[in-house]
């Protein structure tokens, strides 16, 4: 994808073939940040403190975090380390222990001295594999707008999108918004409602930046506003990201997801899932019971709100009259009995277990 005209992936290693950099999406959409992995600890603490965000996206700077760590000491002992810190910074999201396990994998059997190339190499082929996986279900996806744009003979098809499941979330297309580039590129007359997507606004700044730099038509909304619209027929289609799919269909994405699941049920709106078979847990089945939630900082992230006045200052200010009572639940599950599909590398599949092993019957 492009910011300001300029090809840009969410990380990549720079032309010196060393520095592994990263947007720090926390400085979106008021200013465009780049900052250097130099440590193991540097990408645990971008993962951590939400400079990365989206599975995708925290897999692929875990695997660099892993391989920056073997590049400074390739024992047994500071790789272990650095699994164990990498691995323990985020619980939600399952890319994050693939991409760390995809990385012990390629070490397994050798030698210090072949270790931290090795590492490397395997980052880079894991972001690489996510644009085409990110790609893949943008072309899969499209075929369900194209569909309703044909029922509607050429009118708007209206979207609606929690959360950001864009390229900033993955290494690039995204995955829930890889299908609305890949329509609007190919012409379509496409329209997108983005969800706020409160506390951290992942929408209203990260999103709605994303389809400005792209050019593609779309609304902020308030994250309760979603039912409403569909009640009167402005949503055509939802479509959101997931940080982790159990085995059986169930799905854990961004708080507030699941309400979006609820209005789109009752109003026959089509609710797909862009699942990236790098978010499926194969060893869950029950999502409610199974699936981690992260509980982050209530006051920090609730109780105050950052933003630029009309003069271009960032201030954080508090709407509460105590910013410490609140509580901030970073994910939700929804149940598979209320996603119509899920959109994956390999095409589109049903929510449920028997569906997605003829899908990848590998992992049987």
């Amino acid at each position: 994808m492009k910011v300001n005209g300029k090809p840009m992936r969410s990380i990549w290693v720079e032309d010196d073939n060393h520095t592994v950099s990263i947007i720090d999406q926390t400085f979106l959409p008021h200013e465009l940040v780049i900052i250097p992995l130099n440590t193991m600890e540097d990408a645990m603490i971008a993962i951590k403190d939400m400079k990365v965000r989206g599975a995708p996206c925290i897999g692929a700077t875990a695997a660099y975090g892993m391989a920056i760590a073997v590049r400074a000491d390739a024992s047994d002992a500071n790789i272990a380390h650095a699994y164990e810190t990498l691995n323990a910074s985020r619980p939600t999201a399952v890319n994050l222990k693939w991409a760390l396990d995809q990385c012990m994998a390629t070490l397994d059997g050798l030698t210090e001295d072949k270790r931290a190339s090795a590492v490397f190499t395997r980052a880079a082929e894991i972001c690489d594999e996510d644009v085409a996986i990110c790609s893949n279900i943008g072309d899969f996806g499209k075929t369900l707008l194209d569909d309703i744009s044909k029922r509607k003979n050429g009118e708007t098809v209206n979207v609606l999108t929690h959360c950001n499941a864009g390229w900033i979330a993955t290494v690039d297309w995204g995955t829930a918004i890889a299908p609305i580039y890949k329509a609007f590129d190919a012409g379509m007359d496409i329209h997108v409602w983005v969800d706020e997507t409160r506390p951290r606004s992942q929408g209203a700044r990260l999103t709605a930046w994303e389809l400005e730099q792209h050019g593609v038509p779309y609304t902020v909304i308030t994250d309760n506003s979603g039912g409403h619209l569909m009640q009167h027929g402005l949503v055509d289609i939802c479509l959101v990201g997931t940080d982790r799919t159990t085995a059986t269909g169930d799905v854990c994405n961004k708080i507030g997801t699941y309400l979006k699941a609820l209005a789109a049920f009752d109003n026959n709106v089509p609710f797909y899932v862009a699942c990236p078979s790098t978010s499926i847990d194969w060893d869950m089945e029950d999502g409610l019971k199974e699936i981690p939630i992260e509980m982050r900082n209530g006051e920090q992230e609730v109780g105050w709100i950052t933003g630029r006045d009309k003069d271009g200052n960032i201030h954080s200010v508090t709407t509460m009259p105590d910013p410490k009572k609140t509580r901030n639940d970073a994910f939700d599950v929804t149940p598979r009995k209320y996603i119509t599909g899920l959109i994956t590398e390999r095409g589109l599949v049903a929510a449920n277990r028997a569906a997605l092993r003829a899908m990848f019957p590998e992992k049987g």
